[in-house]
């Protein structure tokens, strides 16, 4: 288990956010990158958040007060109770309405593949509910005892009992994608699929279409969102001296192509992202994941 207790400060006060990670079961670590926690205590002027892509899908538990989506300008939705997010392809903003307590499992990209038959292209960019999703009783009987566990490692043991009955034949992960996305993980993205391939060019069709339904994005997508990751990260750490460094560590042609992709993904350039306090939460989550 991780703990990050990180106070921002915002509109002239300062907010705690409580942000846990914690490890998952040994028979899911393949396809779960970790469970999560995050308590913020409420506060009616608490700005929006701008959620970033990571190349991962999450499956979300509010057990506190409801939150919104913009879906555009001030227009919102109340997101559901129990819900997964499909692959982020652009940026969109949260709010919460008072306390904030969400439970979350965050899965590799090619992780929640294995659960559902629901191709995953199809969950990109919105909520779909866990009744959707999964037989209508047991999701409504999974989120019940999700809201009405007393702890935090009774909430990881119900989830991960509930996938664990749900766990297809791994097989269903494609050797050539899930090698593909090994890949792009240990180079930070930074190489190109074309590289990745190799004498293997002409299934870069066949890899698209495999990656568009168990990962829900192109291989080059997630290539970047993964080298964007990275380079955000270095920001985040104060990792490099300036930000040509970190263009030429994580692979960018140059400052003006980092920038690029940087605007790309979260709306700001990367000076005006570190004092942003719509930036605040996704500042504590990709500097630590």
């Amino acid at each position: 288990m991780t703990i990050y207790l990180v106070v921002v400060r915002h509109s002239r006060t300062y907010h705690p956010m409580n942000y846990q990670t914690f490890k998952p079961h040994p028979d899911l670590e393949a396809l779960v990158k970790c469970h999560w926690t995050l308590e913020v205590p409420a506060d009616m002027e608490a700005p929006r958040q701008r959620v970033i892509p990571d190349g991962c899908i999450e499956m979300f538990f509010i057990l506190g007060d409801d939150v919104k989506r913009f879906t555009s300008g001030d227009d919102f939705i109340i997101q559901p109770r129990a819900m997964v997010f499909g692959q982020i392809t652009e940026p969109y903003y949260v709010q919460p309405t008072g306390y904030v307590n969400t439970f979350a499992v965050r899965f590799y990209p090619y992780g929640f593949a294995n659960f559902v038959k629901t191709p995953i292209q199809d969950l990109a960019d919105k909520e779909t509910l866990l009744t959707t999703l999964f037989e209508e009783n047991a999701a409504r009987e999974l989120e019940q005892r999700i809201i009405e566990a007393s702890s935090t490692n009774t909430r990881i043991e119900i989830v991960e009992s509930f996938l664990l009955d749900r766990l297809t034949d791994q097989s269903t992960v494609d050797s050539i994608v899930k090698s593909t996305i090994d890949t792009l993980f240990l180079t930070k993205g930074g190489v190109p699929i074309n590289s990745i391939l190799k004498d293997e060019l002409s299934k870069r069709r066949n890899l698209e279409r495999k990656f568009s339904k168990q990962v829900g994005i192109s291989p080059k997508q997630l290539g970047k969102v993964i080298r964007l990751q990275a380079a955000l990260k270095m920001l985040l750490n104060k990792e490099a001296e300036n930000l040509t460094q970190i263009a030429y560590e994580s692979e960018y042609f140059d400052q003006a192509h980092f920038i690029k992709d940087f605007r790309e993904f979260t709306g700001v350039n990367p000076k005006e992202y570190l004092n942003d306090d719509q930036m605040m939460l996704s500042s504590l989550i990709y500097s630590k994941d």
